[in-house]
């Protein structure tokens, strides 16, 4: 019998938390489901990655709900991806805030990093016939861009590539909190089917560099205090180099791309085998990391079809 592909066979809801961290800044999580953030300033509230489709997201706005009755007005997107963009409609924000490279993306592979997210992991696009079309945003920067919410100041950054070419951070100095999208994850894996393996380490060391007290992850639980903190940016350095070496010894090697997952396993699953999404990703992130090691800078475009073709190809 064919394995399921990806996560079609992940159909049980998530139990979601909202955890305050940093004076009136939030993080909906919900078991290594994507999370968004929440940061709510003097006059207004920002949410930070969408969620997939309107009805998801309008579980976070039930959650804001609790805690304020402020507007929302700004809707931030760390990167393009599906899962994380495609609800933006659902909190009525003027303004749509992106990264000017990751809305280059958009364009350049929105559409079919849309259908591609929602055959491998569907129960992240329940609702998904109220998504009004691909999510633009209204605003977009190059390296920084700053918004004031009254008296409360964020400051949004492109600090190098990672999880994708066009991520981006959110930071409120006030609180010395920090939101990172799938830059950083706690105790769920890196999908790095979009990744820049070379520059991820860097990237983490800009965010290390800002010394936080608390972050908001992509995925996984929120994380208060330094120890927490600098304990997720090890361990996802540690996922994103095991990966990459361990692919790149075989692609360079001249071995298969099964051999190279194979020795992706030996590398990672003692380390992060129980980590949720850990399957899901791993065709994915072999795929991605035989390509970098090969000297393909730019990921290849994933499509429905190869996907298909990926995953028939490390079965077997």
């Amino acid at each position: 019998m064919t394995k399921a592909f990806a996560s079609q066979g992940d159909l049980s809801d998530k139990a979601i938390s909202f955890t305050e961290v940093g004076r009136d800044l939030w993080a909906f999580t919900a078991e290594g489901d994507p999370n968004t953030g929440v940061i709510i300033g003097d006059d207004g509230v920002m949410v930070v990655d969408a969620q997939a489709t309107p009805r998801l997201a309008a579980k976070v706005v039930e959650k804001i709900r609790g805690v304020t009755d402020k507007p929302i007005t700004h809707v931030v997107l760390t990167h393009y991806h599906a899962v994380r963009v495609l609800g933006a409609s659902a909190y009525g924000a003027k303004d749509v805030v992106m990264g000017a490279k990751a809305r280059a993306m958009v364009v350049e592979r929105g559409a079919e990093d849309w259908e591609s997210e929602f055959r491998r992991f569907p129960r992240l696009f329940q609702g998904h016939e109220d998504i009004p079309g691909l999510t633009w945003p209204t605003l977009t920067f190059d390296r920084a861009m700053t918004v004031f919410m009254g008296r409360r100041r964020v400051d949004l950054k492109h600090l190098g590539r990672a999880h994708t070419a066009g991520d981006i951070v959110a930071f409120v100095p006030d609180a010395n909190v920090m939101f990172t999208g799938d830059i950083v994850e706690f105790h769920s894996a890196c999908y790095c089917g979009d990744a820049h393996f070379a520059d991820w380490p860097a990237t983490l060391a800009a965010i290390r560099a800002h010394d936080v007290d608390a972050i908001a992850p992509g995925r996984g639980d929120a994380l208060a205090g330094r120890a927490q903190v600098n304990a997720a940016l090890d361990a996802t350095a540690d996922f994103v180099g095991s990966t990459f070496r361990s692919v790149a010894r075989v692609a360079q090697g001249g071995g298969s791309l099964r051999e190279a997952m194979a020795a992706c396993r030996a590398a990672c699953d003692p380390k992060f085998g129980d980590y949720a999404i850990y399957e899901h990703c791993l065709p994915f992130n072999v795929a991605r990391a035989w390509d970098e090691a090969l000297g393909i800078d730019t990921p290849r475009i994933w499509t429905a079809e190869r996907d298909a073709a990926v995953w028939a190809e490390l079965q077997g």
